[in-house]
């Protein structure tokens, strides 16, 4: 970048978002730990999602598909010295299997070291075939944390890696400060923290506070993308904004009430006129990047307001005097929630709440905290979310279409789908089709075409705009390259001349 100007020799680099660290088990803050480099997973995905070593260097699966071994690498250490062994990867992915997480979905029957292996090797052995393993042992409540991070009653009282940068400070929920383990890494030292605002984190950006802006607001980037002095970057991501909604509820369990909401939303002028990019409107629920899900041939999602007005009165439902669908005595009204952790969503829910409201339907808006979605789906008070999902967290999306829609999702709320995914919802050729994807078992196009389009079909969640992911970039960052995948910040490859010892 022209007129870039280099960081002062040694200040750390100084990152801010929206998320706040609830929690150290990987379960519930993984993500944190990975993006930051502290921590490894066996498996590693490149920007494309093909499996990549990470903490595995290699792995085999037997002719009788029931048995994974994974090769460690060798000479791996944790930060406090202690080696990376097969029998403490074990003890680590027999604990994230035993919590709710997504390795739940592998059918594992044991997890232990290979015996008579040459060199550090871990075996699992299944109960039935299933080809996804690798790509699950790429999520990050899959990190591998080292023995002492944990005390004698088996809680994580710290966070002790195999990455290429160690914990130097930690301050749950907002903030977290890293220091490289090898001196010739650029980026010697980083610090994140949790700024709730997105005009905060912009101002920030601009004031030169902050060396990396992250979820910035749509008005924010066009501000800051005219200051020569910042980039601002952008990098379109497998997440999806949706409507989650409860299907089993008494005026949404019939399949055109949902088709009904799908069309009262106009997705091509919220994608316009909020997210400043119209080639955001979800025709469907997967974008175009995910090009082996995303089904070309299934009819797009479309705004059609007269449509939606048949199928509420094929239900029953007439409009009152006041302009509110009414049917034996009930108001249609329902409560939409979200929360602020992506800029646009509020903004998005606003929007979705007058289109509704133009159809006939009062909806109410309620912005708090993202545990709210999880804890209302669970006790079954949810009626609609409005949330930003990603797909590929798991390298391969059916890993999180699996957790979502599978028939082992939302054990906690009765197998009644998962947190982000359907609620009061089930289709038996959606899970034929997924079970036979995660098996590895028939033709795969065709059984993603047919999951693709009982999702399309029978909306248990409804697609609104796809998602790019940007961030506010000081000049010494202007030839970084966002993760596509989101699965890192890349410490160890960022050009910050600043950093180096």
């Amino acid at each position: 970048m022209a007129g870039a100007q280099a960081a002062p020799a040694g200040r750390p680099l100084r990152i801010v978002g929206p998320w706040e660290i609830t929690g150290l088990e990987p379960a519930i803050a993984g993500h944190f730990f990975t993006r930051l480099q502290v921590c490894e997973t066996l498996v590693e995905a490149d920007d494309q999602g093909r499996l990549q070593p990470g903490l595995a260097s290699a792995w085999t699966l037997a002719d009788d598909g029931l048995h994974w071994r994974f090769r460690l690498r060798e000479g791996a250490r944790f930060h406090d010295g202690t080696p990376v062994t097969a029998a403490q990867v074990a003890q680590v992915l027999q604990r994230a299997h035993q919590q709710p997480g997504l390795l739940r979905l592998a059918p594992l029957a044991a997890i232990e070291p290979a015996a008579g292996a040459t060199g550090n090797a871990l075996l699992l052995r299944l109960r039935e075939p299933f080809a996804l393993l690798p790509a699950l042992l790429a999520h990050s409540s899959t990190l591998v944390l080292g023995a002492a991070s944990r005390g004698a009653d088996g809680r994580l009282g710290t966070i002790i890696g195999s990455g290429p940068y160690r914990i130097h400070a930690l301050t749950p929920p907002q903030q977290v400060q890293v220091q490289a383990m090898q001196p010739g890494l650029p980026v010697q030292q980083a610090h994140y923290l949790n700024v709730s605002r997105a005009e905060t984190r912009a101002l920030m950006a601009e004031a030169g506070q902050a060396d990396m802006a992250l979820a910035l607001d749509p008005a924010s980037l066009q501000r800051l993308g005219r200051l020569s002095r910042l980039r601002v970057a952008q990098v379109t991501v497998p997440r999806t904004l949706i409507m989650k909604l409860n299907a089993g509820h008494r005026w949404l369990r019939d399949p055109r009430a949902r088709r009904a909401l799908s069309l009262a939303l106009d997705r091509g002028g919220i994608a316009r006129g909020l997210l400043r990019d119209g080639e955001l409107a979800a025709t469907q629920l997967l974008p175009p990047t995910l090009a082996a899900w995303h089904q070309p041939g299934l009819a797009p999602l479309r705004f059609d307001p007269a449509a939606a007005a048949r199928l509420w009165a094929e239900l029953g439902w007439q409009r009152g005097r006041d302009g509110l669908l009414q049917r034996d005595g009930d108001t249609l009204r329902l409560t939409l929630r979200s929360f602020p952790d992506r800029p646009e969503l509020p903004l998005v829910a606003t929007a979705v709440q007058e289109q509704l409201r133009q159809t006939g339907i009062d909806c109410r808006v309620l912005i708090g905290n993202s545990g709210e979605v999880p804890l209302r789906h669970r006790d079954g008070s949810l009626e609609l979310a409005l949330a930003a999902r990603h797909y590929a967290l798991v390298p391969d999306p059916l890993g999180t279409l699996l957790q979502d829609f599978g028939a082992g999702a939302g054990e906690a709320a009765g197998g009644q789908g998962g947190d982000w995914g359907a609620m009061g919802w089930h289709s038996p050729a959606l899970q034929q089709a997924l079970t036979g994807l995660a098996r590895g078992q028939g033709d795969a196009p065709a059984l993603r075409a047919q999951a693709m389009a009982v999702l399309h079909d029978e909306l248990p969640v409804i697609p609104i705009a796809w998602y790019r992911q940007s961030a506010a970039l000081a000049p010494a960052l202007a030839e970084l390259a966002l993760d596509p995948l989101e699965r890192s910040w890349r410490l160890s490859r960022m050009p910050w001349p600043g950093g180096r010892a």
